[in-house]
């Protein structure tokens, strides 16, 4: 139970959220400094803290190449729950 939750986790979630994060990260930037909403400003929060949190893991370093050669190399391994 333990392994197939690290596995989706640091292998197939995190860094997809790292991506995702920071593409958005950089539109945002782009897009210039506006005045926001407190909402906006929790988001903001929220997003910092997550990259903050993920770039301290490996995922940091993953390609979706890299997680698709992973995925291929395990299959044979019938891994379950």
């Amino acid at each position: 139970e333990k392994c197939s939750q690290f596995v989706l986790q640091y292998f197939l979630v995190f860094p997809q959220v790292f991506q995702l994060l920071t593409d958005l990260k950089q539109q945002r930037k782009e897009r210039g400094k506006n005045k926001q909403s407190s909402g906006q400003q929790n988001l903001n929060t929220i997003m910092y803290e997550t990259l903050k949190y993920i770039s301290k893991t490996p995922c940091r370093y993953q390609s979706p190449e890299t997680v698709r050669n992973f995925l291929i190399a395990m299959k044979g391994h019938k891994l379950t729950k």
